[in-house]
């Protein structure tokens, strides 16, 4: 991993439970030890979640139709695909069980190859739970039986609220869709066996999200008293994840493991002051880190809890800035230990990010330096800012669009029957809401501020209001102080080499530097405020006449 420049955010003494040890030197090297061999899959990311999910659909769909599995138990076995990277606890009774289904039963062909797998399954689910074990063990040696009350153990405990009413929705939606729709056999249509199959996989979903819930919340219920502490070294990563290293570790080069974290308000019980000057700072501070590039600073922390994979835990940590206190965040996610294999992708990713924030600086800095150049040629000339300034939509953006409505439309146009139907005004409904900013949307400045045409009319955004104007990897991107505006953004693809090789400068950045140049420099803004039609017309009548359109090719082409 990339090394962090400087000494951590130091964490005051006074905050450091009385006797809690540092997690270094050889026990965080024996918690690594302990970690399942590297063939058996550890989720670093919310993204395995999705590829788990992705694969247990395809899979399904795979047994459900060109197999002839029975739905249920095409359903069953797909889950174990997810269930193993996500809940391992499950796959120890449910695949012993499935296999004996799938023996008596015999729901589908090549129902022997299915039973291997899930012995295969079983296996390295069970290896994971014992590695899981063998890490606790390891982390308690590592707190040598120092225990400290948690701060703010008296608050209530929102983990896990969220998994189980969305989990008891989808089980619920599942399971009604099994209750209703019918059993077809083998010799059904494909519609008929996908069905059945899709409504025992939302079950299946739902079912895992109410137990991860449920887990979630009984292992956090743990950390309400007292826990075992550790002085570790934490920061926040590119995705937004928490990243943990030993307390030796201040150059941050090796995480041990990453953990979705909530901040936890008025730990002392008391309610916050709405709309107070904190809210604002803490508002302020949010959209900072939003707009944060790479993994934030080191911080020294206490962690309270047994780490191992799927545990709960709570850090006590050096706050963000000086003169601050320190920060209380609780696991709003599981314990995600990081392999060595994890680490050197995330080494590889890190590195092209800094690449290629390194190549946007330098297009950047040259849009920069030629809008300036241009300003510098305009005062030499005696010219006085008295003309409006836009900037709009060009040839770029609407090419972009044309080929993505295209790319789009064969997703449904090789459909046959009423699903034709329905996907097409789907795809008309969000075409007409979305396409009208892509092909038209125009930035308008004047004495007042800037104003952006939208669907319903323009929206003004003085200048002294303005937050943030910033190029970014392929939008334009601008964003106000004010918390009810929405930020304006307008995309289109970039490619560095070829803005560097030509000499080229993308609309985009010469669009954000005008627009910071103007920001910046009062001297060099119009003069004159713009008319009404100026300032941007509404893109209602464009997305009625594309919705009208696009009504009309699938009539004629019905």
């Amino acid at each position: 991993m990339s090394t962090n420049p400087g000494r951590p955010l130091r964490l005051p003494a006074a905050a450091v439970p009385a006797g809690c040890p540092s997690w270094s030197g050889e026990h965080p090297r024996r918690w690594l030890d302990a970690l399942p061999p590297r063939w058996v899959p550890l989720p670093s990311r919310t993204g395995h979640l999705l590829t788990a999910s992705a694969a247990a659909a395809a899979i399904a769909g795979l047994l459900a139709l060109p197999a002839g599995w029975r739905p249920w138990a095409a359903a069953l076995l797909a889950l174990h695909a997810l269930w193993l990277c996500v809940r391992p606890e499950i796959v120890p009774v449910s695949a012993p069980v499935l296999a004996v289904l799938l023996v008596v039963l015999r729901p589908g062909r090549l129902w022997p190859a299915a039973v291997i797998v899930l012995a295969s399954v079983w296996a390295v689910a069970v290896l994971r739970l014992v590695a899981r074990r063998g890490q606790r063990e390891r982390a308690l040696d590592a707190a040598g039986g120092i225990t400290a009350p948690l701060p703010g153990a008296g608050r209530s405990l929102p983990r896990g609220l969220f998994l189980v009413g969305c989990g008891g929705l989808l089980f619920a939606l599942g399971v009604a869709g099994i209750a209703v729709l019918p059993a077809h056999g083998p010799d059904a249509g494909e519609g008929a066996r996908a069905l059945p199959a899709s409504a025992w996989l939302v079950a299946g979903l739902g079912l895992t999200a109410l137990v991860s819930g449920l887990l979630g919340r009984r292992r956090a219920t743990v950390l309400r008293a007292a826990a075992p502490v550790l002085r570790v070294l934490v920061r926040e990563g590119a995705d937004g994840d928490t990243e943990v290293f030993a307390a030796d570790d201040t150059a941050g080069v090796r995480p041990l493991f990453r953990v979705a974290v909530m901040e936890v308000r008025d730990g002392d019980g008391q309610p916050d002051d709405p709309g107070g000057e904190d809210d604002t700072e803490e508002l302020e501070e949010f959209l900072q880190r939003l707009d944060r590039e790479g993994p934030g600073p080191l911080r020294e922390a206490v962690l309270y809890g047994v780490p191992c994979d799927g545990a709960e835990i709570l850090l006590f940590t050096a706050a963000g800035k000086a003169d601050a206190p320190p920060v209380v965040e609780r696991s709003s996610g599981p314990v995600r230990p990081l392999s060595e294999a994890s680490v050197r992708r995330l080494t590889a990713e890190e590195k092209r990010r800094a690449a290629r924030r390194a190549a946007y600086a330098e297009l950047s800095r040259s849009a920069g330096e030629a809008v300036a150049a241009e300003a510098v040629a305009g005062e030499a000339d005696g010219a006085a800012p008295t003309g409006v300034r836009q900037w709009r939509a060009g040839l770029l953006h609407r090419l972009c669009a044309l080929l993505l409505v295209l790319w789009g439309s064969g997703f449904f146009w090789g459909a046959t029957g009423g699903w034709r139907g329905v996907l097409g005004a789907l795809a008309g409904f969000a075409g007409a809401l979305w396409l009208p900013h892509w092909l038209a949307w125009r930035i308008t400045a004047d004495s007042e501020g800037l104003w952006f045409n939208g669907l319903r009319g323009p929206r003004h955004l003085p200048w002294d209001e303005i937050r943030t104007v910033a190029c970014t990897t392929t939008e334009l991107k601008v964003d106000s102080r004010r918390a009810s505006f929405t930020p304006w953004s307008a995309a289109a693809p970039r490619w560095p080499w070829l803005e560097r090789r030509f000499g080229l400068v993308h609309p985009h950045e010469r669009a954000a530097s005008e627009i910071t140049a103007l920001w910046r420099d009062p001297s060099l803004r119009p003069a004159v405020p713009a008319d009404a039609g100026r300032r941007g017309r509404p893109l209602w009548p464009l997305a009625l006449a594309l919705a009208a359109g696009w009504t009309a090719a699938l009539l004629f082409l019905w």
